[in-house]
């Protein structure tokens, strides 16, 4: 069996380890534009802050390993093309510039997401820089050297997690984006409020609802003009989202609107001897039961190891994804899973929310609050969503809630379902457990 993959970062990464764990002869060739594998982009925040020491820990991969596994690895090789009637592939070697045709009984397409860049006049200047790789992350090291001030355009998760980064670094800092509150896919309205407060306070101007219109450069800089103001800068970074980075399979495989590949549940595209993977692909999106673009690396390295997993047979299906996340952000942890309030509402699901804070563990002991929140269908009284927030790690908490979307469960069951008690660490109902009785309470008031 031949098996090319194309592209080797989170999904392609863990394809082909998956490949080799199950059918070690197995003869794989992977093709990558760049010369490094499997970068963490996640972690470009915490290298800009100066938060870790070595940046090589940012690789959890390299070339050799996949080699010693059998794997024959081809960085900086760009696939032009892709055949799936004569299954072959083109591919250029940008060192020396040679093209050449190779051919696989299965490909795999871990090709990922590049960041969406807007027509916006002088968007390409020297002064603008995009926040994707490891090429992008040592350019923003070297420039935030000798910049004080730093505009970052975007306030989604990348886009906060630069501004706290640059904050944290000293830099005076301007977070631009469209919409009236960042984190707004992901966040609902109180949690944001407590968010862009923290922000301001650590000195960071947030320029929202409001939308870029232009990049001017000058000796000093550049200047990013808006629907509201202009805004002075040493660099702008763009951080407005991600596509699907698959124009190579334009009219050959079934796509979704934005780009994002269609596949099945066992990561198979519209032609049976193609898989793909990761952000150049969509996701069962558990909370509407419907395909979703949800770029995280999550769900990249589990949709790898599926593909990996059926290149012989078709054996493992995909879960599908609550989109759980979470950040840190000046020592609070803000966490999520499934939908806000506004995305249930959107999606016209019959849904309500409940809001609470209290102690994560007895009074009696050190302790400080976790401001959460919980979504649940009104008809059937399904978990739909889960926000939390504190300076006590809740992250798990998260995980707790995505399980819980994923099994289908209701309030009731969030209510009264079994959780340690130990002072040390919480109370005798857990803080997740109050806040499902506060929200089946809620629900019984409501009828």
């Amino acid at each position: 069996m031949k098996v090319i993959i194309i592209g080797c970062t989170h999904a392609g990464t863990a394809a082909v380890k998956r490949i080799y764990a199950q059918h070690p002869d197995t003869e794989v060739t992977i093709y990558e534009k760049n010369d490094n594998v499997s970068f963490l982009s996640c972690g470009i925040a915490l290298f800009l802050s100066k938060r870790i020491n070595d940046p090589q820990g940012l690789f959890y991969a390299s070339p050799q390993s996949l080699a010693k596994l059998g794997a024959d690895v081809k960085l900086q090789h760009e696939v032009l093309d892709v055949d799936p009637h004569m299954h072959t592939v083109t591919v250029k070697n940008l060192s020396d510039n040679h093209v050449f045709t190779d051919h696989y009984d299965k490909l795999i397409i871990t090709t990922g997401s590049w960041p969406i860049i807007p027509p916006i006049d002088g968007i390409h200047d020297s002064h603008v820089f995009l926040c994707k790789n490891w090429e992008h992350a040592q350019t923003l090291w070297q420039k935030a050297q000798n910049a004080q001030r730093i505009t970052i355009i975007g306030g989604g998760y990348i886009g906060v997690e630069l501004a706290e980064a640059f904050a944290v670094t000293k830099h005076q800092v301007t977070l631009i984006d469209g919409m009236p509150r960042i984190l707004s896919k992901y966040l609902d309205a109180n949690f944001t409020d407590r968010i862009e407060d923290n922000f301001r306070k650590h000195g960071v101007t947030l320029a929202l609802n409001q939308f870029v219109q232009s990049f001017t450069s000058d000796d000093n800089g550049v200047t990013i003009t808006t629907t509201k103001g202009k805004y002075h800068s040493d660099l702008a970074i763009l951080c407005v989202g991600f596509r699907p980075n698959t124009t190579l399979f334009k009219d050959k495989l079934a796509m979704h609107p934005n780009g994002a590949l269609v596949t099945n549940e066992y990561m198979q595209t519209s032609d049976p001897d193609i898989y793909a993977a990761g952000d150049a692909v969509a996701i069962h999106y558990n909370p509407t039961n419907q395909a979703a673009y949800i770029p995280l690396a999550t769900n990249a390295v589990r949709q790898g190891i599926i593909a990996g997993s059926n290149i012989f047979k078709n054996t493992m299906k995909d879960m599908g994804t609550q989109s759980t996340s979470g950040l840190k952000l000046f020592d609070e942890v803000i966490v999520s899973s499934g939908m806000t309030l506004e995305a249930a509402q959107a999606a016209q699901i019959p849904a309500q929310a409940v809001t609470i804070s209290d102690n994560y563990r007895p009074e009696f002991m050190p302790t400080t609050p976790v401001l959460m929140r919980l979504v649940y269908n009104t008809t059937n009284r399904q978990i739909l969503g889960a926000q939390l927030m504190s300076k006590y790690d809740v992250s798990q908490s998260a995980n707790t809630i995505s399980v819980m979307i994923q099994n289908h469960n209701t309030i009731d069951d969030l209510a009264m379902v079994d959780m340690l008690f130990q002072p040390y660490f919480d109370r005798p109902f857990n803080y997740l457990n109050l806040l499902g009785q506060a929200a089946v309470q809620q629900a019984e008031q409501n009828k």
